[in-house]
């Protein structure tokens, strides 16, 4: 064996595992079936831009270990993330924040924003939410669910909100103040030279192979290395033998303009679900509308970005995670814990919603 690690997968999960491998003195083989290094956090430069090619990539953590760590391979910015809702033409803060509901009821008052929220609750009969729709409105009340809440969440997910858990909204935050911060977390910030650069960096050291299906070539690879990390979907390294994991795809339409400024913020979510795409991104405020040398941009990208359902063959972006998908996801652990040479991590291997920092910190306490 020419390896002491085979790692399965150049995303954040895997980049982080090669850097503690490669520190601590072992080789370390990384193949990824894609063109390029750090999986969905892979960010390009287009026309000076910042492109985020596979959706908007925000780090936040409260975590100082992680933010530590990877502190020492990148310096942050200090983005923080305010994402506006565009409801037919009409603007609301996000997250939902008294500025959201004194647009939505002209309330000036955490009391009377609580007031108008409980009413609406106790209108829909609401005990305990078995559901998001019914989560939703105990949390934010029915006008909100409705306007801003609804249409995004079944484009998203492609499914009635009353067919989809509770949990899934409870990432959402609320706030009585007038605070526009999508993150309530202690560290925030984009890598200032970017996430590529961010993974290329972690993977110093390793042997990298791009466009190399680990699963068309696993005899040959497996041979290579006495242990192996795998962080692609769980379901396709059993061969699906247990049927298919759910989950959903996201589509970009990215379009350069000759104009500095398209929308003036981030993120835009379009919630009306007549309205196709989900949201439109506006790259260069993620910094600042300034390029890596600090010249402001002349020009900006945008890109739609379109939820629709996955299909065996395209690439997965995350789980569904309802009471179907997650029991099928227990026989496939069941199958995973008894791989010993392999160690099944991330998003895909772990069916799980991840967050960036709980990426890293998963990969940080790994018993590789």
């Amino acid at each position: 064996m020419s390896y002491d690690y085979l790692i399965v997968g150049a995303g954040l999960f895997g980049a982080v595992c090669a850097q503690r491998l490669t520190e601590a003195g072992k080789k370390c083989l990384v193949v990824d079936r894609r063109k390029h290094i750090a999986g969905n956090c892979y960010s390009e430069i287009v026309e000076g831009v910042e492109v985020h090619k596979y959706g908007p990539h925000v780090f936040h953590t409260n975590d100082e270990g992680v933010w530590q760590y990877l502190n020492r391979f990148t310096a942050f910015n200090n983005f923080r993330l305010g994402t506006i809702a565009n409801y037919k033409g009409e603007m609301y803060s996000l997250p939902f924040n008294m500025y959201t509901f004194n647009k939505m009821w002209g309330v000036t008052s955490p009391k009377e924003a609580a007031a108008v929220i409980e009413s609406q609750r106790q209108a829909a009969h609401i005990g305990e939410p078995r559901n998001l729709a019914e989560q939703a409105i105990s949390l934010v009340g029915s006008d909100i669910f409705e306007r801003l809440i609804k249409g995004y969440t079944e484009k998203q997910w492609g499914r009635p909100c009353e067919e989809l858990p509770a949990f899934i909204i409870r990432r959402l935050p609320v706030r009585f103040t007038y605070d526009n911060n999508y993150f309530n977390a202690r560290y925030q910030g984009i890598p200032v030279e970017g996430y590529t650069k961010l993974a290329e960096r972690l993977l110093a050291g390793s042997e990298v192979r791009l466009e190399t299906d680990y699963l068309q070539n696993r005899e040959e690879l497996n041979k290579a290395a006495e242990r192996i990390v795998y962080t692609g979907p769980i379901d396709e390294y059993f061969g699906y033998a247990y049927g298919h994991l759910g989950y959903r795809l996201v589509k970009f339409a990215t379009e350069i303009l000759d104009e500095p400024n398209f929308q003036g913020n981030a993120v835009v979510n379009y919630t009306a679900k007549e309205v196709p795409f989900t949201r439109i991104i506006e790259h260069k405020w993620f910094k600042f509308g300034l390029d890596n040398e600090g010249k402001e941009l002349p020009k900006t990208v945008v890109s739609r970005e379109y939820s629709v359902e996955w299909q065996p063959g395209d690439e997965p972006y995350y789980p569904v995670n309802d009471e179907a998908n997650s029991a099928l996801y227990r026989r496939y652990k069941e199958a995973a814990d008894k791989e010993e040479k392999v160690l099944f991590g991330g998003r895909l291997a772990e069916y799980k919603y991840y967050d960036m920092d709980q990426v890293v910190a998963s990969a940080l306490a790994a018993r590789l």
